[in-house]
């Protein structure tokens, strides 16, 4: 590969864009510090790998992908300036912020506080809104794409490459996009994504957010994609203390598996984010301690502004969205202890301004900063927040305003029965024992053998990333010229639908591209030496094509296509022009006696037709069949139509009449008129011929003193 191709540091691409320094290293692209010389600006340049250059699929994704995010204008959003190609590097020119990612915030803050989280959450789903508003679904939402400038300002990056190229994770049902530990249910399952997928990641990401750890872990993407279809996030306060159940209940929102009960849209979610974050206090919080179990999280260090650590205060919302407990509240007028919630909600319909059904808009976001306080809450009766699940007593605003205590008998939920018994543990027991021998079964007859996928026509890069994908290694023998494109998979071995178990090599023969052949010169020859000719020298012969010709007599070789010394690949067909003789001339506008003659020096007949009527002279052919041109054989017939002549009528008297005068009775009886001045005087004295004529015939007017004479 050429060096200029793997360093472009120094190039000017596209004329316009210097780049001058490598800032990181994808799967897929490069991001270079680049000079916009033309506007004179620091850009970063988004350079996709050369190796993916000769995918047609990926550069075309890629262009496309990088078009539709150039409509995204947003403050929240990595601008989109240019994207262009210069010889086999395809680039994207876009918006350079200086910073640290996201990824690297969590790295060295281990985690971060309440408000420090909603704060980035909101840049992050603002930038969202405005892709999901255009129709775009970003599909790799996660911190190493949340940029984080010095001045506080939240952008989201990689819009442009995420539709582009495959993620991380595949199976043998199709492609998945993303990353594994932000990919919902859905994409795993099915390989869809939405706007509502964007949301399921942003809620994984609010959660490693508030407690430093992604939700779901394990030795393999796989692993990990396994676990978000058949585990639920938990609760962020099940791994920090402190936590509100309103943080809960965001996770819980946008992370449930059901998408529909998601909120539809980055700008829902948005809505939800910016009325919890209403009710967070400014202030530093307490140290977290985190709860037993989940040593290790580094507690969050201070944030620059405009993020600061947020702490849990009596009056805001609590909600336990893991808990489906009906507790209810039975007043004198009778009716749920808060009438903007039912008991039971969880999810979306656990904040008051959030719809519980799917389908329904989301409302504006409260311009009231107290009606926070026409939540539901469950505080303790000194006034702080109940510990996560404690039913103590609960809290219900009155028509007449403030709250009043009213003590309420909370029964234990069925589900809190089973989850906190030794029933659990027993039932948990009997199917962890039942699925290891169904597993173990399954493993020793198919589950450890593979299916050798189809790879003709793969380039080595995708054969290689569908066999590994499959738990198969790759080998490559020893490559061989065929049709297909040189680097292509010819065969591989064992062939395709072949059982092996995992992790066996695969052979894999790659093309060489075809043999380039030179069409030899058979002009002049014999049709069946000219065959034997081509097959001998490795060509194989097409269709024949006929031609008439003069020259070249007929069962001869005329030529070929392509032409002789043509260079063409082994596996082209090469057509020979058979000479079929002379061609038949045109006889249109002949005599007859003269066609007939023509044919009698050619070996074939004529046969004349008459026409009904005619203008023409007579015997005059009009028309023939076959056709001009076409191939005539000995002793062929060619039918050729004549003219009768036109027809004949008397010519007038025109003597003694002005020349004008017999030029118009000439005309009108169906004449053409010739002038002869025999002296001077314009009277007509004689005309000739006279009698009956055909139409169209030539009558000469003598005209003068002496054309008595």
């Amino acid at each position: 590969m050429d060096t200029a191709l793997t360093t472009p540091v120094g190039q000017l691409l596209g004329g316009r864009y210097h780049v001058d320094s490598r800032i990181a290293r994808g799967g897929m692209a490069t991001v270079y510090l680049g000079t916009d010389t033309r506007l004179d600006r620091v850009v970063a340049l988004k350079i996709a790998h050369p190796e993916l250059s000769d995918d047609a699929e990926f550069v075309r994704r890629f262009i496309g992908e990088a078009r539709s995010a150039a409509r995204l204008s947003s403050p929240n959003v990595v601008a989109i300036f240019d994207q262009g190609s210069d010889k086999r590097l395809h680039y994207i020119a876009m918006e350079y912020v200086p910073g640290l990612t996201l990824r690297q915030l969590l790295n060295e803050q281990g985690r971060l506080g309440v408000r420090d989280a909603l704060d980035v959450m909101s840049g992050v789903l603002a930038g969202l809104a405005t892709a999901h508003e255009a129709g775009i679904a970003h599909r790799d939402v996660k911190p190493e794409n949340v940029l984080l400038t010095a001045s506080g300002v939240v952008k989201v990056a990689d819009f442009g490459l995420a539709r582009s190229v495959a993620g991380a994770v595949q199976t043998k049902g199709g492609m998945i996009i993303g990353t594994a530990a932000y990919l919902a249910p859905e994409q795993v399952t099915g390989g869809t994504s939405d706007a509502r997928t964007d949301v399921y990641a942003a809620g994984v990401m609010l959660f490693e957010l508030l407690t430093g750890a992604q939700p779901h872990t394990g030795e393999s993407p796989l692993d990990v994609a396994y676990k978000q279809v058949h585990e639920i996030v938990p609760p962020p306060s099940s791994r920090v203390g402190g936590l509100s159940g309103a943080v809960d209940a965001l996770v819980a929102m946008a992370t449930s598996r059901d998408p529909d009960l998601r909120p539809a849209t980055a700008g829902q979610f948005l809505r939800a984010i910016n009325e919890v974050a209403g009710g967070q206090p400014g202030q530093a919080p307490p140290p977290h301690q985190a709860p037993d179990g989940y040593g290790g999280v580094p507690e969050p260090r201070g944030v620059p502004a405009p993020y600061q650590v947020s702490t849990p205060q009596p009056g805001l919302p609590y909600y336990d969205p893991y808990q489906a407990a009906s507790a209810l509240a039975e007043d004198a007028d009778g009716g749920f202890a808060d009438p903007g919630r039912e008991p039971g909600s969880v999810g979306a319909s656990a904040l008051p301004s959030l719809p519980p059904h799917p389908s329904a808009p989301l409302p504006a976001p409260h311009a009231d900063p107290h009606a926070i306080a026409s939540h539901t809450l469950i505080v303790s009766e000194a006034g702080e927040l109940a510990p996560y699940g404690a039913p103590d007593s609960q809290h219900r605003r009155p028509r007449g305003g403030g709250y009043r205590h009213r003590p309420v008998l909370a029964r234990e939920p069925l589900l809190r029965r089973y989850l906190f018994s030794h029933r659990l543990i027993y039932l948990a027991g009997g199917l962890a024992l039942v699925l290891a021998v169904a597993i173990g079964a399954w493993w020793f007859s198919s589950g450890r053998y593979q299916k050798i996928p189809a790879l003709h026509g793969l380039g080595l890069k995708a054969a290689r990333n569908v066999l590994r994908n499959e738990g198969l290694r790759v080998r490559l023998g020893t490559p061989a010229h065929n049709p297909l494109p040189k680097g292509e998979v010819v065969r591989a071995i064992p062939g395709r639908g072949s059982q092996v178990a995992s992790g066996t090599a695969v052979t894999l023969i790659l093309s060489l591209g075809p043999h380039i052949l030179q069409v030899p010169n058979v002009s002049g020859q014999a049709e069946a030496a000219a065959r034997a000719y081509l097959t001998a020298h490795h060509l194989t012969v097409g269709e024949d094509k006929p031609a008439t010709s003069s020259i070249v007599p007929a069962g001869y070789v005329i030529g070929t296509l392509p032409r002789a010394f043509s260079r063409i690949p082994m596996s082209q067909p090469v057509r020979l022009i058979i000479s079929q003789g002379p061609p038949l001339p045109s006889f249109v506008g002949m005599q007859v006696s003269d066609a007939q003659a023509a044919a009698a020096a050619g070996g074939y007949t004529i046969n004349p037709v008459p026409n009904a009527k005619g203008s023409q002279p007579a015997n005059t052919i009009t028309s023939q069949s076959p056709a001009p041109n076409t191939p005539v054989t000995q002793g062929e017939v060619v039918t050729v139509r004549y003219s009768p002549g036109p027809p004949v009528v008397p010519v007038p008297d025109v003597r003694g009449m002005s020349v004008a005068q017999a030029t118009q009775t000439l005309h009108m009886a169906g004449f053409r008129v010739a002038v002869n001045q025999a002296g001077p005087g314009n009277t007509v004295g004689n005309y000739a011929p006279s009698g009956n004529q055909p139409k169209g015939t030539v009558i000469v007017l003598y005209t003068g003193i002496f054309s008595g004479l």
